[in-house]
């Protein structure tokens, strides 16, 4: 399956300065960059850095990032399922997670998320895949935000919906774990009927609810 990966950019102006919003970035420019120290939402800046290196030197793999000058102040990152997840059990290629976005805290309320959401859209380079996310409350800042658990899963499904993603039903366990988490989907135009039939298998496990 091809996998489309043009170069787009945008510019936020910011106390003076530019933040550069490109990708998808290949990983020998993103090796160029830093990493701030306040993007430590998953794990350790040093270690989520190499992740996103590892991630863009994937065939499928695609980095979007925020920077302020060589500094990474933002990021979301686009792969294959994780072969440990429900959702590489179907073993398809056009079948891709938006994985991790995160926006350091000194640069919130630029609407850089939902910036980097959309530019990864650009140009229907996504259109022949199903993209999906999954929404876990553990991962959410609720406390840097102080936002509720429903205020915050509000929050990241009408993110998501910019982008046009929409929550899809599951039974998969983790996301059964809590009603706050949630699964939303889009389904590139160009997705053939086919590889839709067996998205449906792979969220219902159970085939009673399918």
């Amino acid at each position: 399956m091809e996998h489309r990966k043009w170069l787009h950019a945008e510019i936020v102006p910011f106390q003076g300065r530019e933040i550069m919003i490109e990708g998808p970035l290949p990983a020998e420019r993103l090796a160029g960059l830093r990493m701030h120290h306040q993007l430590d939402a998953f794990r350790r800046p040093p270690e989520q850095f190499k992740a996103l290196l590892e991630i863009a030197e994937l065939p499928e793999g695609r980095i979007i990032a925020a920077r302020d000058g060589d500094l990474i102040v933002g990021y979301v990152t686009f792969h294959y399922p994780d072969e440990l997840e429900t959702w590489s059990e179907g073993h398809m290629d056009d079948l891709v997670e938006l994985g991790a976005v995160e926006v350091a805290d000194d640069y919130r309320g630029l609407g850089l998320a939902k910036r980097l959401i959309l530019l990864a859209f650009e140009q229907e380079q996504l259109e022949n895949v199903i993209v999906y996310t999954t929404e876990y409350y553990w991962h959410w800042d609720l406390e840097g935000t102080g936002l509720s658990v429903w205020d915050y899963r509000a929050m990241m499904e009408n993110l998501m919906k910019e982008a046009g993603m929409i929550w899809f039903a599951t039974d998969d366990p983790e996301i059964c774990a809590h009603p706050a988490n949630c699964l939303m989907v889009r389904i590139g135009r160009e997705v053939p009927l086919s590889s839709i039939q067996q998205f449906d298998r792979v969220r219902f496990r159970q085939r009673f609810m399918y």
